[in-house]
């Protein structure tokens, strides 16, 4: 019976180390993007299908292969949300956020959804942190938010030197669809060499081609036209702005030529950050870039937009091979035992009021022996033991046990806290 209920296919419960691994990544990425001015922002779980149709685009893998879409018992069309920018942009636009030129930069962390094959670093349920940068259209802002998820994979401790960046600009509408005919016209150009998902991109979404892991459709790709070749000077001048922040900002990183997102909404800058161990060929952490034009086709005023995500599930197996570990943090300091049932009141009053004043404590609460109490303690590597004993207890005290000296001391029960410097 016990086996009868398992997580479904593609989720996983987060227990011990992974969910010290979650709170530390978010506790970090907390202080990392409040440096930067960035407020939390947590949208719904789920989302009008509307939404991510719109917002992501018809023709990529997201909305024709991976949602989890259903009606609910009004047989509206929802879905569990796939990734988290298009509902921070709704939200934007339903708050008026935005309103008067104003910027905003948020960030959010939780669950997305997607249908899609289970594999090493790669969940149907999976865990983004990400943020985004409302109402900014410089170059300045698209370095910074690069500059903030590189200082944010190094602070929680992925050495630089195992890290790529990768950046590149993918063009806006001036100079973008010209390019994409010219790719859409190169792949049926190729068709023979290519395979069927290569070939059927040409009339949907040419540029995710760029992306194809088949190694035959990449050495094709390799002598396809390039996107920096034929960018708009506006868009060349914002990205080689880009890249020289960067440079002096001391970030290093890989100008990418076939670099693309696989979702609609981007436009000129994109990045991404790759990782050397603990992942295969499966490498990136983390990406993101520009998206100009999403606000107004999720029916807001003109507004630009940038922002990235980075995958925990990715970032703790990167972490892993980097040697970082989530050993037990709680604190305990004190743990109080009794020697006899009749002090397990006074036991426990004890332990609530150390709480109360910041004190790590833990109290027998199973009705276990001294000797089980004792195992206890040090399991949970309390720094001190308070024992209630009837010959102490009798003139007032307990026994306090240093743990690490073995040292023990008499005190009233009122000068615990004291006798251990808390």
């Amino acid at each position: 019976m016990a086996d009868k209920y398992t997580a479904p296919k593609g989720t996983t419960d987060l227990i011990g180390a992974q969910a010290r691994g979650w709170e530390f990544l978010t506790t970090t990425a907390r202080e990392v993007f409040s440096h930067y001015g960035y407020e939390p922002l947590y949208t719904p779980i789920f989302e009008h299908t509307e939404l991510f149709t719109r917002g992501i685009g018809e023709a990529t893998d997201v909305v024709g292969k991976e949602m989890y879409t259903f009606e609910d018992k009004g047989g509206r069309s929802l879905t569990l949300r796939p990734e988290n920018t298009a509902s921070v942009v709704r939200a934007a636009i339903n708050a008026n956020i935005t309103a008067n030129g104003q910027a905003a930069k948020l960030y959010y962390a939780g669950p997305m959804f997607r249908y899609e094959r289970p594999q090493k670093g790669r969940q149907r349920q999976f865990y983004q942190i990400g943020a985004e940068a409302l109402g900014l259209n410089s170059p300045e802002a698209d370095a910074e938010m690069i500059i903030m998820l590189w200082h944010f994979f190094c602070q929680a401790g992925i050495p630089a030197d195992s890290m790529r960046l990768l950046v590149n600009s993918m063009g806006d509408g001036a100079c973008r669809p010209a390019y994409r005919d010219k790719v859409a016209a190169f792949i049926k150009e190729h068709g023979d060499e290519l395979c069927e998902e290569c070939n059927a991109r040409a009339n949907t979404n040419p540029l995710r081609a760029f992306d194809c892991k088949n190694p035959s459709c990449r050495e094709v790709f390799a002598s396809a036209p390039l996107l920096k070749d034929e960018l708009c000077d506006e868009c060349a001048e914002h990205h080689a702005r880009v890249l020289s922040l960067l440079e002096a900002a001391g970030v290093p990183y890989v100008e990418d030529p076939t670099l693309v997102r696989g979702l609609d909404y981007y436009t000129r800058t994109v990045f991404e950050v790759q990782v050397d161990n603990g992942l295969g060929s499966q490498n990136a952490i983390g990406g993101g870039g520009r998206y100009d034009g999403l606000f107004e086709s999720l029916g807001g005023k003109p507004t630009s937009g940038l922002g990235f995500a980075l995958g925990f599930e990715r970032t703790l197996l990167a972490l892993e091979a980097s040697g970082v570990t989530f050993e037990d943090g709680s604190s305990i300091d004190v743990y109080v035992a009794v020697a006899d049932d009749l002090y397990r009141d006074e036991a426990f009053k004890l332990a609530t009021e150390l709480r109360r004043n910041d004190v790590g404590a833990l109290v027998d609460v199973a009705g276990k022996s001294l000797k089980a109490q004792f195992k206890q303690a040090d399991h949970a590597s309390a720094r001190y033991t308070v024992i209630f004993a009837p010959d102490e207890y009798a003139q007032g005290k307990v026994v306090v046990r240093n743990m690490a000296t073995k040292e023990e001391r008499l005190v009233a029960p009122s000068e615990v806290q004291e006798a251990i410097g808390a």
